[in-house]
């Protein structure tokens, strides 16, 4: 039986991984560029290759702990049968459902569009240590995540060669979407739209992911009944094992399900919604309480500014007026 050398589960991971730490140097690259401190070309510059320097030293380092950890882990998969495969096959694709899940609910945020109590992102005042130091350490934690979530193909043996063509394709994906974030944070005023419309595709992609998963163990441990099967209807248009229906297959679609398949989409799709949703009430909390705050900070600012207004003969009359109240007193005493 030949091995696919393709696997949308591997590259999702690297696609999320690779979009997060694009995201930070991104917001590392904003910060050196737009603040007053760091306008100086001399200095700019310094700080520009500081960023690119420690996140590529962080990746490699990472790269080989992956490589060392990935040798020994090869060696014990000799022994798996097909069934364990099929098992740690789907316990990786639940694994990268929740993670573009978490991206889906990232996204958003990335664009501007929920807000957080956690004041993320990077801080006005770096020095070039400190951007070594934050850069290189994040750089090192996404790409060392990615080792983390390939142990189940590591232990697979056979099926680890498909990562080297879905890793390549995951780095393709991520950069692209990271870049498209970069210039949208850039350039765009609105960018609500293309905010919607990511959360939504990587919200369906995880729940495509999460049904195949669940799918595989169905296939080890016995099948649910069949709900229903149109894959050779219209000439076997809506298969999504051909085009133009198979792509649509990572995001969900099957024109053949059983009920653990149709249970576990709706499921996860709804839980999915119920975060965003979340998100999306908590964001509203979040920007009036921060309306709440500046209104009262202005109000606080006018009344300081009304007090040092006042003239200085009106403080005097009063002054005066008090003075002479007290002394109209003390005489009636």
């Amino acid at each position: 039986m030949s091995v696919p050398l393709f696997n949308g589960a591997v590259m999702t991971i690297f696609a999320r991984e690779v979009l997060e730490g694009t995201v930070i140097i991104g917001q590392y690259r904003t910060v050196v560029k737009r603040t007053p401190e760091w306008q100086e070309p001399e200095k700019q510059a310094a700080g520009l290759k500081a960023i690119n320097a420690a996140a590529g030293w962080a990746s490699l380092v990472a790269i080989i702990i992956i490589i060392c950890a990935a040798v020994p882990l090869g060696l014990l998969s000799k022994n798996f049968d097909e069934a364990v495969g099929d098992i740690i096959e789907g316990v990786s694709k639940v694994v990268a459902a929740f993670c573009i899940l978490q991206l889906s609910l990232k996204m958003p945020k990335f664009l501007g569009l929920y807000a957080s109590k956690k004041k993320d992102g990077v801080q006005i005042g770096l020095t070039l240590k400190s951007i070594r130091f934050n850069v290189a350490w994040n750089i090192w934690r996404e790409v060392a995540e990615i080792g983390v979530f390939l142990i189940p193909f590591f232990l697979e043996g056979e099926k680890a060669k498909a990562i080297p063509l879905s890793g390549i394709a995951g780095i393709v994906v991520g950069g692209l979407l990271g870049g498209i974030i970069y210039i949208a944070n850039k350039r765009l005023e609105n960018k609500t739209w293309l905010a919607v419309f990511m959360a939504t595709l990587l919200l369906f992609l995880a729940t495509g992911l999460f049904t195949g998963g669940l799918h595989e163990f169905e296939e080890v441990w016995g099948m649910t009944q069949n709900v229903y099967n149109y894959r050779e209807a219209a000439g076997g248009f809506f298969n999504e094992k051909k085009l133009p229906m198979a792509l649509l297959k990572p995001f969900g679609y099957s024109a053949k399900r059983s009920v653990l398949q149709i249970v576990s989409f709706w499921t996860f799709l709804s839980f999915g919604c119920a975060l965003h949703f979340w998100k999306w009430l908590s964001t509203k909390k979040i920007r009036e309480a921060e309306e709440l705050a500046e209104a009262e900070k202005a109000a606080g600012v006018e009344d300081y500014d009304h007090q040092d207004t006042i003239p200085i003969e009106e403080k005097n009359s009063n002054t005066d007026e008090e003075a002479n109240s007290g002394a109209d007193e003390e005489n009636q005493s």
